[in-house]
């Protein structure tokens, strides 16, 4: 394997298991903690029933970074929801009431589905999410011109860590004004995706942990146990 070859797959790692890695803030750490603490537990139900074939600390990643698992939210471009859906997407998969968790999380789980099920089968599996994440956030045609764009400029359209790397350049005139689909927020769309994984990260973790404690509890109380009857039994 020669130098080129080496940089290529060292960065490919990097991506895959560390890059959504990034500082959150104090107050940011602190309220995402909260909210898994407090809020996740009224919405996990729902988000493991309508996974399907996603992680459902993925999809409620997904929720904290559109509306911070609230209901009720509404954007200034009229999306809404958990979700945070458009009235077109809503439409589109037969929902009547964005505000209804469980409508909201049943449609934005279909349509991050019918997503990925829109992409090439060249990208491979354990990356089609972020793609579809990006074609989530700005729009599958814009994912489309990023892709173009990334092989326009010598790098693989099905690979994640090239793409994500010219999303920016979606908002640079030099580049957009030659793309089907025009401007668009593309840092908005790279940060965007690695919200999510930072967030999916936190309550996989977080989860990790309680359940660590539970385990630890459980053999003290055995043991605690153990150690009593071993005292009564020295008594009698």
């Amino acid at each position: 394997m020669n130098n080129a070859e080496e940089t290529g797959l060292l960065d490919n790692l990097k991506e895959k298991y560390l890059g959504h890695i990034s500082q959150f803030d104090y107050v940011d750490t602190r309220s995402y903690m909260n909210a898994i603490e407090n809020t996740l537990p009224q919405f996990s139900p729902l988000f493991e029933k309508y996974k399907g074939e996603l992680d459902w600390r993925l999809l409620a990643a997904v929720a904290y970074q559109e509306s911070h698992w609230n209901p009720d939210a509404t954007s200034p471009t009229g999306v809404r929801g958990i979700m945070m859906l458009t009235k077109n997407t809503a439409q589109h998969m037969k929902i009547s009431d964005r505000t209804d968790p469980e409508q909201s999380i049943k449609a934005g789980s279909e349509y991050l589905h019918w997503l990925i099920s829109q992409l090439p089968e060249s990208i491979e599996k354990e990356e089609r999410i972020w793609f579809a994440l990006v074609a989530y956030n700005i729009g599958l045609g814009h994912l489309i011109d990023a892709r173009r764009l990334t092989q326009n400029l010598g790098g693989n359209p099905d690979n994640w860590l090239n793409v994500k790397k010219n999303l920016p350049l979606l908002a640079e005139k030099r580049y957009y004004s030659q793309l089907k689909y025009g401007y668009a927020r593309g840092y908005e769309a790279y940060q965007y995706v690695e919200n999510i994984r930072r967030y999916m990260n936190s309550i996989v973790n977080y989860h990790r942990v309680q359940e660590n404690q539970t385990t630890n509890d459980n053999a003290n109380n055995e043991s605690a146990v153990k150690n009593l009857e071993e005292i009564k039994e020295n008594k009698d």
